[in-house]
């Protein structure tokens, strides 16, 4: 399976929000659309207490599922194919098995506790932390009216398959692409007498950030690309972008990520407080 979208459901509105946002990728791309279903029978394989009937339910749960998500992706873009199907296993490790052969995988955010919107659902959050390549994220009631596409930016190599991603997506829009590179003022807390001279570190960070784009702007020269390079937290900086983008575009792993966590700072930070959908993009090295 290649060249395909797919997008994950579970007839919720946040499972809808990520059908409507597949099926719009799918016909920008002309590229065919599957919609899978986790069918997770360990919650009620109870050995003492066999449920037979158990099965049977959830397969009925699992078509009307699918059934009402087609037609939500056919009433939106009628020209696109669309296939669908239930797979067994955890919503997790059925969506990271998708996304191994896909284009661009699109999960539902889901809030935590009541609180819609303020916590990002575990799901959405391990599988863009641990699938390969393009992990969309979207939350309920997204609009796709801005015309820019914002990616984060820095100085080391492990932003490109972000930027490469952003570019495509921007290419595919006829959106404005805008880069963002923050960059935060260096703090020496056991030597405060050096000073830096912050026109110049600020400098430098622009001439970084033009040299990372420059080879993308030549392959890609139909976009209109804006750069911005500021002296902010990278999370800062991206949120508020956000509120006039139609997709924020982040690595998964950038400065200042933790190792130990499922993903980087910065992703997690943004996936959590971004007013727009976000996209995760990891390469095959991560």
């Amino acid at each position: 399976m290649t060249h395909v979208i797919v997008v994950g459901t579970d007839g919720s509105a946040a499972g809808t929000a990520a059908v409507e946002w597949a099926a719009d990728d799918a016909a920008r791309a002309d590229r065919p659309l599957r919609i899978v279903y986790a069918v997770d029978r360990w919650p009620y394989q109870i050995s003492r207490f066999p449920n037979p009937a158990m099965g049977d339910v959830l397969e009925r749960g699992a078509r009307r599922v699918l059934a009402e998500a087609e037609e939500v992706a056919r009433k939106r873009q009628p020209d696109i194919e669309v296939t669908t199907e239930s797979i067994e296993g955890t919503a997790v490790s059925v969506l990271r098995a998708q996304a191994e052969h896909a284009d661009e995988l699109v999960v539902g955010a889901r809030g935590l506790g009541g609180f819609a919107g303020a916590v990002m659902g575990s799901v959405s959050a391990h599988v863009a932390g641990h699938a390969h390549g393009a992990v969309v994220v979207v939350r309920p009631g997204w609009q796709s009216d801005h015309g820019q596409i914002v990616v984060g930016i820095d100085d080391s190599p492990a932003c490109e398959p972000a930027l490469a991603y952003a570019f495509a997506q921007a290419a595919l829009r006829g959106a404005t692409l805008r880069a963002i590179h923050a960059w935060q003022a260096p703090v020496h807390v056991y030597a405060p007498e050096i000073t830096y001279d912050l026109d110049e570190v600020g400098q430098a960070h622009q001439q970084a950030a033009t040299d990372r784009l420059r080879g993308r702007q030549e392959r890609h020269p139909q976009v209109k690309v804006v750069q911005e390079t500021v002296c902010a937290h990278p999370v800062d900086a991206l949120t508020r972008a956000s509120a006039e983008a139609d997709l924020v575009v982040v690595g998964s792993h950038g400065r200042g990520a933790v190792s130990s966590a499922i993903l980087g700072s910065v992703s997690r930070a943004v996936l959590l407080h971004a007013g727009s959908a976000v996209a995760v993009v990891r390469s095959a090295a991560d």
